[in-house]
């Protein structure tokens, strides 16, 4: 589980975090503060974005270059 400061800081990042929905790559576009959502879409395909729970994002402990 995710806490929006996490995601936050993972927006601001030099380096690209992998982070994952229900096990899904995602890649955080943006975030909603004020309900706790974040905007994502499936690595590799930005064109379909989905709003979904920040409790609901898992971060993996991986970084890409």
């Amino acid at each position: 589980m995710m806490h929006l400061d996490r995601v936050k800081e993972i927006l601001t990042a030099n380096q690209e975090i992998a982070v994952h929905y229900h096990g899904i790559p995602v890649w955080i576009e943006s975030i909603e503060q004020s309900s706790s959502m974040a905007v994502v879409s499936a690595r590799g395909a930005h064109d379909h974005k989905q709003l979904v729970s920040i409790d609901a994002l898992e971060e993996t402990g991986k970084y890409f270059t």
